[in-house]
C-alpha cells in the first residue's frame, strides 16, 4: 500500500474552526486526521502541505518512521504549528492501518485496560447561583468531576478586557461556594488558561480553604518551567499542565520535576498517537495520570478515546458536549458517523480504524472564517493572555 494525496479542510464548525486531513492510499482506504492548533489552522495547512511532498509514495505503515521523517527531515525541527499538522497525518496513518487490518487503533497500541472512558463536564455559567445550579444539574446526572471557571468568564459589556487582579476575588469566592454547596463526593477543578503570573495565581489559591480544588489548570504560561517551580512552592494545589505541549521534551521538565499532577496531553497537537503514548509511558514512569485536552472535534475525541483505552493512567478526558455545554463542536451531519458519549463516558469503539468519518461535500458549505476572538486587552490597552 502506498500514501497517495494529504487533502486539507479547514471548516466552521460550532463557533469555531476545525482542521480537518484525510490521507489517501491507492488501495482505497482512507484515514482521518484531525490537528488541535486552534485559530493557527492556515498555518497548519501549509505545513501539511509541505509533508505532503515527502510522504506521498511512502508506506503507510510505516508510522513511526514516517514521523521522524517529518519531525526531523529540516534542520528547524519541532514547534507547535509542525506537530500539529503532525499529529494530523499521524492520527490518519493509525486511522488507515486499523481499517486495512480490521481492528480498532487501540489494539494498535498494545490493546485496551478499560470498556469506557470517564469523563469531567465544565461550566462557564455566567453567575454564581447558575454555576451552582449546573454543578448540582451535572452531579445530579451522574458526572462526578466538573471544571467550574469563573476566571474564564467575562462580562459581556467588558467583552475583550480582562483585569486578572479583578477576577482573582470573585474566583475565589464562586468556587469555595460551589464546594460548599456540592460537598466533598465532588472533584472540582477549574482552568484559568494561563491567565495569570506567578503571584497572581498564588493569590487565587491562597484565598480559599485548604481542600476547596482537586485541581488547577494552566494558571500560568508555560514556557518557562523555572516559573512552574515557583508558583509550586507557593500553592498545596495539584496542577493540570500541557495542553499546548508540542513533544515529549516539552512535558519532560514539568514531569521529570513534579511540576504537574496532571498531564493534559492534546493528541492533535503533541504528535498524534506516536508522541502521545510516549508521553503518557512518561508520566506512568513517574505515577502521573493523564487528563486529556480535548475543545475540538469528533476525530480529536476519537483519537483521545482510543489513546486512554490503551494506557493504565488516566484520570478523566475533557467532554465538551454535557447538559452545560452545546458547542456544536460533534456535528452530527458533518460528522455521521463518530464516537459518542454515553452518559458520563465514553465506550471504547470496536469498529475498525478510529470509528469517524467525515461529510466532505458538506463541509465544501461549511466556510472557514479568520478567528479573532483571542485577544484580550487590559484596560490599558496592553495585551494579556487569552
Amino acid at each position: 500500500m502506498k500514501i497517495t494525496d494529504v487533502k486539507t479542510y479547514a471548516v466552521r464548525v460550532g463557533f469555531r474552526n476545525q482542521c480537518i486531513i484525510k490521507v489517501e492510499t491507492d488501495e482505497g482506504i482512507h484515514g482521518w486526521g484531525e490537528s488541535g492548533l486552534s485559530s493557527r489552522e492556515q498555518a497548519v495547512i501549509g505545513a501539511v502541505q509541505h509533508f505532503r511532498e515527502i510522504i506521498v509514495g511512502k508506506d503507510p505503515a510505516n508510522i513511526s518512521a514516517l514521523w521522524q521523517e517529518m519531525y526531523r527531515g529540516c534542520y528547524f525541527e519541532g514547534g507547535r504549528v509542525l506537530t500539529a499538522a503532525i499529529s494530523a497525518i499521524d492520527i490518519a496513518l493509525y486511522d488507515i492501518a486499523g481499517k486495512a487490518l480490521g481492528v480498532p487503533v487501540w489494539r494498535l497500541l498494545g490493546g485496551k485496560h478499560r470498556d469506557f472512558v470517564p469523563g469531567f463536564a465544565t461550566t462557564q455559567a455566567p453567575t454564581l447561583e447558575e454555576m451552582i445550579a449546573d454543578c448540582k444539574l451535572l452531579m445530579s446526572l451522574g458526572w462526578n468531576v466538573i471544571r467550574a471557571n469563573p476566571c474564564l468568564v467575562r462580562d459581556e459589556a467588558e467583552r475583550g478586557i480582562y483585569e486578572p487582579m479583578e477576577s482573582i476575588p470573585k474566583a475565589a469566592r464562586w468556587l469555595t461556594r460551589i464546594r460548599e454547596e456540592c460537598g466533598e463526593k465532588l472533584v472540582l477543578g477549574t482552568d484559568a488558561h494561563h491567565r495569570f503570573s506567578v503571584p497572581e495565581a498564588a493569590s487565587l489559591c491562597q484565598r480559599m480553604p485548604a481542600g476547596t480544588l482537586d485541581f488547577l489548570e494552566e494558571p500560568i504560561r508555560a514556557e518557562n518551567p523555572d516559573a512552574y517551580a515557583s508558583l509550586r512552592a507557593m500553592i498545596q494545589v495539584p496542577l493540570a499542565i500541557g495542553e499546548e505541549f508540542p513533544s515529549k521534551w516539552a512535558f519532560l521538565p514539568f514531569i521529570e520535576r513534579g511540576l504537574t499532577n496532571f498531564a493534559r496531553i492534546d493528541i492533535c497537537n503533541v504528535g498524534g498517537f506516536t508522541e502521545a503514548m510516549k508521553v503518557a509511558g512518561l508520566a506512568e514512569a513517574h505515577y502521573i495520570d493523564i487528563m486529556p485536552h480535548n475543545p475540538l472535534g469528533p476525530i480529536c475525541t476519537a483519537a483521545m478515546v482510543h489513546m486512554c483505552a490503551a494506557v493504565p493512567n488516566l484520570s478523566w478526558v475533557e467532554v465538551r458536549t454535557t447538559p452545560t455545554e452545546r458547542l456544536g463542536f460533534d456535528d452530527q451531519e458533518l460528522f455521521p458517523v463518530q464516537v459518542r458519549l454515553e452518559g458520563t463516558r465514553y465506550p471504547v469503539p470496536t469498529g475498525p480504524g478510529l470509528g469517524v468519518e467525515f461529510n466532505e461535500a458538506l463541509a465544501a458549505e461549511r466556510p472557514y472564517e479568520m478567528d479573532r476572538r483571542w485577544f484580550l486587552r487590559k484596560r490599558d490597552g496592553s495585551i494579556t493572555n487569552a
